[in-house]
């Protein structure tokens, strides 16, 4: 297994738009998901796609609209995971949104709008954290030197013009010495020599009731247009605080990194890479599919199609960075569809989904090779986790295919979840080793079994009510 980082452990590698092409999009996939090849290629070129337009004539690209994805299989088959890892391959805004939540409240719903407004704020802090690792550096340097303002006594003013040669002797030896002791303050700093020593800093307080009250969730556009003005208008107030060197050089150093960026860049980059690059998830689709009743929920959901239709076209939405075009926003939507299908979508919404891509069921070998394969393959994570305790796992390999066997013969029998059956399964069968792994006096080896696996787990597979509540 290749050694990563702790960074690299959490994100996959994040790759230019030019060198993100289908077959390396793909490949970057294969490291966490298993099978479904079809869903990869789709969203691979869908992807490549957004590269392409942005390297057409301005009049032609404006014409090419995204060809948005509908990913259809059971629960548990890889749709979220790939929007997922999408999310963390491509440099790009993304957001992920249940299309069931847009029913909960009324008939229409929550504003479907916010998922643009999400988006845009997802941007904004991309293009602000990638700001302010430009101008890194010199915010440092000026967190530094407002480090050392605070550590040391303001040196005298100058004499007036016309003062005698004693005080403006005094003055140039008071100014040199106040040099060297800047410079001995510097060296201290850099070599962490004074972090506890305390400092005095104003620090700004933008907690307001009236701001809160107005920004709170339910008043989506509205409390986004009050909060702010009334954010603006309201008196900021500012609090004397003492704080260690160590801590008050974070703040001060997000503090320069914000007088030194440009925002009104940011703002303008942050939109733009809305426009041109965002990607919204869709997942359960399938929810919002109005059966044939023509009356209560299913109005709702209707509903819910209609609002998403003008943000799916092209439409223009406004948040707090300015107005936003969608007309060039990937969507991916995702669905179960055990009951319903694509086809019950409304037409209008259907023809904004060209490409439909089926993931199949997970099979027993899918099942080997979700637990061995993927750089965060669930064997490894159990082996990861138990270790910090000095335990050793070992998993013989027949224990695997017991495992992967037991997963199937489960969903089969019971509701179908995918390799979330996985987690049920290894979680019961290392419960107790789990509870007891902090107790032990010494380092210890324990190896998986499958006499093991039959002692913690038979019990329960063959119980078929007891294996429906616990796995």
């Amino acid at each position: 297994m290749e050694k990563e980082t702790p960074k690299d452990k959490l994100s996959s590698k994040r790759l230019s738009p030019k060198e993100l092409t289908p077959r390396r999009i793909v490949t970057e996939l294969e490291r966490y998901i298993v099978s479904q090849d079809d869903a990869k290629k789709a969203v691979a070129i869908a992807l490549r796609n957004r590269w392409r337009r942005l390297q057409l004539t301005p009049e032609l690209a404006e014409e090419i609209a995204p060809k948005n994805i509908i990913l259809i299989g059971p629960a548990g088959v890889g749709k979220t995971e790939i929007a997922r890892r999408l999310a963390k391959l491509v440099a790009a805004p993304f957001v992920k949104v249940e299309a069931s939540k847009f029913t909960e409240v009324g008939y229409v719903g929550r504003d479907v709008e916010s998922i643009i407004r999400d988006l845009a704020d997802i941007s904004m802090n991309m293009v602000r954290e990638e700001e302010r690792v430009k101008v890194q550096r010199e915010a440092k340097k000026r967190a530094e030197d407002r480090l050392i303002d605070l550590l040391l006594p303001r040196p005298p003013s100058a004499p007036p013009p016309g003062a005698d040669e004693e005080r403006r002797k005094q003055f140039e030896d008071s100014q040199a010495h106040h040099e060297r002791s800047r410079e001995k303050f510097r060296a201290m700093l850099r070599n962490g020599e004074i972090e506890d020593r305390e400092v005095e800093l104003n620090l700004t307080s933008s907690n307001n009731p009236m701001v809160t009250a107005f920004s709170g969730a339910g008043l989506e556009g509205m409390g986004m247009d009050l909060g702010d003005m009334l954010k603006d208008m309201m008196p900021k107030k500012t609090k004397k605080t003492r704080l260690t060197v160590a801590q008050a050089r974070p703040i001060l150093e997000a503090e320069e990194a914000e007088s030194l960026m440009d925002q009104e860049k940011v703002v303008r980059e942050a939109i733009e890479r809305v426009e041109t690059a965002g990607i919204v998830f869709l997942d359960e689709i399938d929810k919002v599919v109005a059966a044939q009743s023509g009356h209560g929920p299913d109005i709702s959901r209707e509903g819910v199609q209609r609002d998403l239709l003008p943000l799916v076209e092209g439409a223009t939405v406004k948040t707090k960075y300015g107005m936003v075009k969608t007309d060039h926003v990937l969507f991916i939507a995702a669905g179960a569809f055990h009951h319903k299908k694509p086809s019950d979508l409304m037409p209008e919404l259907q023809g904004r989904f060209p490409i439909r891509v089926k993931l199949l069921s997970l099979t027993r070998e899918d099942f080997v090779r979700i637990l061995t394969e993927p750089q965060n393959a669930l064997v490894k994570q159990y082996k990861a986790l138990l270790g910090t305790e000095g335990l050793t796992l070992h998993f013989e390999p027949e224990s695997i295919e017991n495992l992967a066997t037991m997963a199937e013969s489960i969903n089969q029998r019971s509701q179908d979840i995918g390799a979330r059956r996985l987690h049920t399964v290894l979680e019961a069968l290392l419960e107790e080793v789990s509870f007891e792994a902090a107790n032990l006096d010494r380092k210890q080896e324990l190896v998986i079994t499958p006499a093991y696996i039959d002692q913690k787990l038979t019990r329960l597979t063959e119980d078929e009510d007891l294996s429906r509540y616990i796995l």
